[in-house]
């Protein structure tokens, strides 16, 4: 038997960990840690008033969170141990909050200097941008086509066959952040826009399944978001000799 070895030098390039990009990566991860402690911190902030004194429970449960939250910060720690739990659980919701919207400010402003024209994309908003964007890299031009950032985006169709019929089925690989953005972004289109709307039509009359429509579609907009990066030339940080 004869072994090959495979050698030579690889061509592809890796994704830098700097630059704009970079920055803009830390930006939402922080932002996200702080989306998940403040709904953690509202679950608790629930759960404890439903266990709490009846007279406290009726006067904030009819509140809408911005006003239970407001009417929980202005309780008086002094008056038991609940109290002080609703307080602070609410002043940490508004602590969270105004992270949160610093930081998607500063996630939109970092978006408009990069790529300014992705947020003009139908169903792409500051959030699925910002995802697209980190996906692709600072050095977004190592991605060779379209099909490629499809592939790293987990979009691209996977042939599968049970011996008497060949389909094509999700392909669970690639960027998982990247393909739940271009899911939602599929289902804005879906919700608004009446082209993407009409192909839904058109697609289900031709006896595909909503789900299989949802994949070509999500392939359609990685194509059409990949021609919005690979617009726009990114300053590349130079590279060490090693």
């Amino acid at each position: 038997m004869t072994i090959r070895h495979l050698q030579g030098r690889a061509r592809t390039h890796p994704k830098y960990s700097e630059g704009a990009v970079e920055e803009l990566r830390v930006a939402k991860m922080v932002k996200d840690s702080a989306a998940s402690a403040r709904t953690q911190a509202i679950n608790q902030l629930k759960a404890i008033l439903v266990c709490g004194d009846p007279q406290l429970r009726e006067r904030l449960e009819p509140l809408r969170n911005p006003a239970l939250f407001a009417a929980c910060a202005e309780l008086n720690p002094q008056h038991g141990v609940v109290h002080q739990a609703l307080q602070l659980l609410a002043v940490r919701i508004r602590h969270l909050s105004e992270q949160i919207t610093a930081l998607k400010k500063q996630i939109t402003l970092t978006i408009r200097a990069l790529n300014s024209d992705l947020l003009k994309v139908f169903g792409v908003g500051p959030d699925s941008a910002a995802v697209l964007l980190i996906a692709a890299g600072e050095n977004h031009n190592r991605l060779t086509s379209e099909a490629s950032f499809a592939a790293l985006c987990g979009a691209s169709p996977v042939e599968h066959s049970s011996g008497k019929s060949r389909h094509r089925r999700l392909n669970r690989g690639g960027n998982r952040q990247a393909n739940a953005a271009l899911y939602r972004i599929v289902l804005t289109r879906l919700r608004r826009e009446e082209r993407t709307q009409h192909y839904l039509e058109r697609r289900s009359a031709e006896g595909k399944t909503k789900r299989e429509i949802i994949r070509c579609l999500k392939r359609y907009v990685a194509r059409e978001i990949y021609q919005y990066i690979r617009a726009v030339s990114l300053p590349q940080p130079a590279l060490g000799t090693g």
